[in-house]
């Protein structure tokens, strides 16, 4: 992305909605973030806070950008997504009293704080690959816990690889784990506008979900999760009220599934320390749950989960895939879920950021096939 194109994003961000949540007060996010560096201790030293100043949108960016690229450099050389969270957090505590709410380049430096303004690939490059991962949640649950997907994407931004003499390169973003950031049209009106400007060819979302990898193949639209969101918002829906969700002032528009456009066959064949599944598992209100054997089979159902669940898994897929077929779009996407980890251990989310950037790899090289 060059300089002017920076800037111009730059400032479609600042005028957005997106992640407009972190300018409410009091934030329940923050308030973990003292009890985090008791628990956790020393490794959240890794990448420090920041300060910048409310009414200057360029010290915002740049403040976001620089915590982005240390969040990036320290994750990537630990495998630990959790210093760079709190940071964030850290760093918008020291506006909170009083200043949060009005504080002009707050969205921004949220935003920038995550990748999206990094996001930059080369002209050389013959296949441009966007992954997402989220910030940990259920932290109340357990505020030690680290996300892999948050890993896998500070493990791959700006990665470089060449098959048979073509160059794919990866770039990678941090989404959070707010409904209100989805409601407001991260996806719609961010994430893949960025995609499509940018003209990238496979746009692959990654969260924390079962005991393998699931390759989720039937997003649905509605939410049924009654777990909080990393703000404790609960969504007021559940399995038996699945409820559309929001985009903007109206409902979110769509089918009830939709299928995603991975190189399937490809990924299935990846190996490693777990399995890899085709998940066409979903619940609907007149089936229950099947596994559904093709798009056409859920015509006529009310989604309840689809193969992500009802919560923001799902979510970011389903959205991400429906945007995409409703402007016409032509880039190929799809939701890894990763096996889950409790609270953090190294190696073993060594091993599931080895089997989700195979599984990137596999899906990148069968597109240039």
């Amino acid at each position: 992305m060059t300089k002017r194109a920076r800037l111009a994003f730059s400032a479609l961000l600042a005028g957005a909605p997106l992640l407009a949540a972190i300018a409410a007060t009091p934030d329940v996010e923050i308030a973990r973030a003292e009890p985090a560096r008791t628990a956790i201790g020393s490794a959240l030293d890794a990448v420090a806070g920041t300060t910048f100043d409310c009414a200057d949108i360029a010290a915002a960016e740049a403040a976001g950008a620089a915590l982005w690229r240390r969040g990036v450099a320290a994750g990537a050389a630990a495998l630990d997504d959790r210093p760079l969270y709190w940071a964030r957090l850290r760093t918008a505590g020291t506006l909170a009293a009083g200043a949060l709410p009005t504080c002009a380049g707050a969205a921004i430096f949220e935003s920038t704080s995550r990748g999206f303004v990094d996001v930059q690939f080369d002209d050389a490059a013959d296949l441009r690959v966007l992954v997402t991962g989220f910030d940990p949640f259920l932290l109340d649950r357990e505020i030690t816990q680290s996300n892999p997907s948050g890993v896998t994407a500070l493990a791959l931004d700006g990665d470089r690889h060449t098959f048979a003499g073509k160059q794919v390169q990866i770039e990678t973003v941090i989404v959070p784990v707010r409904y209100q950031d989805f409601d407001d049209g991260l996806v719609e009106t961010t994430l893949v506008p960025l995609a499509e400007r940018l003209d990238v060819d496979l746009l692959i979302t990654v969260s924390m979900g079962r005991s393998d990898f699931d390759l989720e193949r039937f997003p649905g639209r509605r939410r049924s999760a009654t777990a909080p969101d990393n703000r404790n918002v609960l969504t007021g829906a559940n399995a038996e009220a699945p409820l559309v969700p929001a985009l903007g002032d109206g409902p979110l528009a769509g089918p009830e599934f939709v299928e995603f456009t991975l190189p399937i066959e490809a990924m299935l064949e990846v190996g490693g320390d777990y399995a890899v599944h085709d998940n066409r598992a979903v619940t609907t209100l007149e089936a229950g749950t099947l596994d559904a054997p093709n798009l056409e089979a859920l015509a006529d159902q009310t989604a309840v989960r689809g193969g992500g669940g009802g919560y923001l898994s799902n979510e970011i897929s389903y959205r991400v895939v429906n945007a995409l077929a409703r402007s016409g779009s032509s880039i190929r996407s799809g939701h890894i879920h990763t096996p889950r980890m409790p609270g953090y251990d190294r190696e073993t989310v060594e091993g599931i950021v080895t089997q989700t950037e195979a599984l990137v790899l596999s899906a990148a090289r069968a597109l240039l096939d």
